[in-house]
């Protein structure tokens, strides 16, 4: 539950919207976005990459003025840099040069704090994290979890009335961000920190759980909220506890969603009515390593929320895993469980040449590879540079997930064998005659 919860408003997001440009295609990174933190509060960001949760941060810290909306601090509109905020970066951002107390020393001095003030707090703020005895070492000398204690203390230096943690754990090895996590907890929840609430991005249904008092869940493709769900448990959490797996297992649910009809969950073709869709980047042997392992269980149904344990994968790997499997029709989900077709057990247990055979029957369904290789068949030599065909793609998506899903595109293609590519010229070309037919 809440520290000390408040119902005062500490910031407010009214329907913010992050809008990119690309010549005259527009993309929406964030769609509509309407959210309250309240003091006393730790709220988590949470949902897969690509969902704008980091632009939602640099939004509220003021480092990126949004499209559309309002932002506001304590009722009042937020223009420029947030004073009242700070951000702790899943990457370590101290300078090498300068030594531990130099650097939390040096964020009290961009507010011109005096010295006599500056360094008794930088020395007790080090000591709350744990760094005691390392004041004069250099960020070499530490370990990854030593380090981003040492960002915990910064940021926490200028006493920071919402702190901003942009996946602050996830550069550390699973110890270390384990002891970190119960760290920043004991200092939250002993109330040894100044600052009022935490806002918290990940892609860590686990993480997010173990901390929260909220998690407010977003979805991509545009970014957006799609629900919340309150953390009503104690601290210190129980991650084994039946109450702690039923908010992940809901948590997962949420993720997941429920497989649509094909019509939805396909999309369409570049230049077609309606929804691009993306693909997940993955590749063909984790997906037939996921649609193995599910082929052997006893039963037919399986907690998604349960897979990264079992098979020592990042959450983030097994949506993407799940969602290829979807739109391929090899499984569907429900309630948070991915059940597996006929078709995917067919897969997980054919031979090499028949899984190829059975892949590219269902990648000649989807619209994004059928626009590819109807562009390819009207080229000449059935073939095109790469560039070309990004800058199609990029019509479609912003540039750096153009290139994303060309490559996927390529990869999923060779594995049919009805694509190759020559990394010489940077040439795609149809390996075999493709039908323009959609095939069941």
């Amino acid at each position: 539950m809440a520290t000390n919860l408040t119902n005062t408003p500490l910031l407010k997001l009214r329907h913010v919207q992050q809008i990119y440009a690309s010549g005259s295609k527009r993309f929406t990174a964030v769609q509509d976005v309407n959210l309250t933190i309240f003091e006393g509060e730790f709220v988590a960001l949470l949902g897969p990459s690509g969902c704008g949760k980091s632009t939602l941060l640099r939004i509220i810290t003021g480092l990126q003025k949004p499209s559309e909306g309002n932002v506001l601090y304590r009722d009042q509109p937020l223009h420029g840099v947030n004073p009242h905020a700070t951000i702790v970066f899943q990457t370590f951002a101290l300078f090498p040069w300068l030594t531990v107390f130099e650097n939390v020393d040096l964020a009290l001095k961009a507010r011109n704090i005096p010295a006599e003030v500056r360094t008794p707090r930088a020395i007790d703020l080090i000591d709350r994290v744990g760094l005691d005895g390392f004041e004069t070492a250099y960020p070499r000398e530490l370990s990854g979890g030593m380090r981003q204690k040492v960002g915990f203390a910064r940021a926490m230096a200028v006493e920071p009335e919402l702190l901003c943690l942009d996946e602050p754990f996830s550069a550390l090895d699973v110890l270390s961000a384990e002891s970190l996590r119960g760290e920043l907890m004991e200092l939250w929840t002993s109330g040894s920190i100044p600052t009022k609430a935490i806002l918290m991005v990940s892609h860590n249904i686990e993480e997010a759980v173990f901390m929260a008092d909220r998690i407010v869940v977003m979805d991509k493709e545009p970014g957006r909220i799609i629900a919340e769900v309150k953390v009503e448990l104690p601290h210190p959490r129980q991650r084994k506890s039946d109450e702690f797996q039923k908010v992940v297992d809901e948590v997962y649910g949420m993720l997941a969603g429920q497989t649509e009809s094909e019509a939805v969950e396909l999309g369409s073709a570049p230049g077609e009515q309606g929804h691009t869709r993306a693909l997940p980047q993955i590749a063909i042997s984790d997906l037939a390593g996921l649609l193995e392992y599910l082929a052997e269980l006893p039963t037919d149904r399986q907690d998604i929320y349960r897979l990264p344990e079992e098979l020592n994968v990042d959450p983030n790997h097994i949506f993407s895993l799940t969602e290829a499997a979807e739109i391929l029709g090899f499984a569907y989900v429900e309630k948070g469980d991915i059940i597996l077709t006929s078709l995917g057990e067919t897969f997980a247990e054919a031979s090499i040449q028949a899984r190829k055979e059975i892949f590219a029957t269902r990648i000649r369904r989807l619209p994004l590879f059928r626009w590819l290789t109807t562009l390819l068949s009207h080229s000449e030599n059935r073939a095109l540079d790469w560039d070309v065909i990004q800058t199609a793609l990029e019509l479609e998506f912003p540039k750096e997930e153009a290139e994303k899903q060309l490559d996927t595109l390529i990869n999923w293609g060779r594995y049919a064998e009805l694509l190759s590519y020559n990394d010489d010229r940077e040439l795609v070309y149809l390996e075999t005659p493709v039908s323009q037919s959609t095939p069941s």
